[in-house]
């Protein structure tokens, strides 16, 4: 069964690697009763603007995550385009010759792309031309990521591979036993200097070496709790976020945490569910729970500053922070801006009427956003 992004009814996926995984989570499904709430009309505080907009190919049942390097932008779809765009003029378009599941990683030389069927496929930056193919265990549902030194790419059996940018070869394999259950999920694994990090089933974040693929250490941001199977789920979907000496990341059915990154000390801990994410800025962190809330907490000591709750069931993407507003998409393809220092609305944006759910990227002072039916936007704030 391919990924479900969206917060849907829970589905039982194939068996990976020996465990089930399932597509994430709406927790209100079996009740008819529970809608999403209708949005009120706002009074916009900011000018939104569009830069420029295009299109990328749908992403059908899984997740493409753009790549922004510059002012260059890298996007690819389920139909096998993968296309770079500067200042929003199509560079070039290229079909990677088959159905695409995960990206785009880049650092502005290479663009990586995954393949259901496991492969990882690398294109010049500059002309798209096809560098390299190399081969994984499972399905590739999450952007690789791409530095200089190594490409990392997270299948969808939780493991973690680094091959060399140069040829494709790998050169390690980072692996953990999975739970009987876990959520399927498109969270990319980030590089910060010599560790890549990334959150797996049970909760756990990871720091692992680039060197060698080795784990430095293991901190816990949820705590698996419950009778069953499914109540014991508690698996981070989404990708981790560090500024300075702190790493923090929120799991489903767990907690936001955040640990010192060179050691994996932990900082603080605060009970909350979210299988979308959070962003990171000097002051806070924010966080898209499951119900459809936005929090702010501070970052050095997780206390919370303020609850937007207006937003019930609309199944919120992770949020990205600028010009002091947080924005987050949603399931009908609205972008909404809510003020960095109470949390109310500023401003929206509709979209395609497609669901927002490849995380947003910060491009130029703005962001950048991709939908799942292949719409691309580029946004700032006059």
């Amino acid at each position: 069964m391919k990924f479900r992004p969206a917060l849907l009814s829970l589905l039982l996926a194939a068996a990976l690697g020996g465990c089930s995984s399932l597509d994430k989570i709406n927790p209100f499904a079996s009740s008819s009763k529970v809608k999403m709430a209708e949005l009120d009309t706002i009074k916009p505080s900011v000018n939104v603007v569009s830069l420029w907009q295009g299109r990328a190919g749908k992403a059908e049942d899984y997740v493409f995550t753009p790549a922004v390097v510059d002012s260059s932008v890298y996007v690819a779809a389920n139909n096998g385009s993968v296309t770079r765009f500067d200042d929003g003029k199509q560079a070039w378009q290229v079909s990677a010759g088959q159905p695409l599941s995960g990206g785009v990683g880049s650092d502005g030389r290479l663009v990586v792309v995954g393949t259901p069927k496991g492969e990882i496929i690398a294109f010049d930056a500059k002309d798209g031309k096809q560098l390299w193919k190399a081969r994984a265990s499972s399905d590739i549902l999450a952007a690789a990521a791409v530095s200089a030194d190594i490409v990392v790419v997270r299948t969808g059996d939780n493991r973690l591979y680094g091959f060399d940018p140069a040829d494709g070869k790998r050169k390690w394999v980072y692996q953990r036993n999975n739970p009987a259950l876990s959520l399927r999920n498109a969270a990319s694994p980030v590089i910060s200097e010599r560790y890549v990090f990334a959150g797996f089933p049970g909760g756990k974040l990871v720091a692992v070496s680039l060197q060698n693929g080795a784990a430095v250490w293991e901190g816990t941001v949820a705590l698996p709790k419950g009778t069953t199977e499914l109540d014991r789920v508690a698996d981070i979907t989404s990708p981790p976020v560090f500024d300075g000496p702190q790493v923090c990341a929120v799991a489903y059915q767990g907690r936001v945490a955040c640990f010192d990154l060179t050691n994996g000390n932990l900082i603080w801990a605060r009970d909350m569910s979210s299988a979308s994410g959070l962003a990171m800025d000097s002051r806070n962190i924010y966080v898209a729970d499951d119900k459809g809330a936005v929090h702010a907490l501070d970052r050095f000591r997780g206390t919370s500053l303020w609850k937007q709750d207006k937003l019930f069931l609309r199944q919120l993407s992770m949020p990205r922070v600028a010009h002091g507003l947080v924005a987050v998409g949603d399931v009908k393809g609205v972008i909404h801006f809510l003020n960095r220092d109470d949390g109310s609305f500023s401003a929206r944006f509709t979209t395609d009427g497609t669901a927002v759910v490849a995380a947003p990227q910060s491009y130029g002072s703005g962001w950048l956003f991709q939908t799942q039916g292949g719409g691309v936007f580029a946004l700032d704030v006059q």
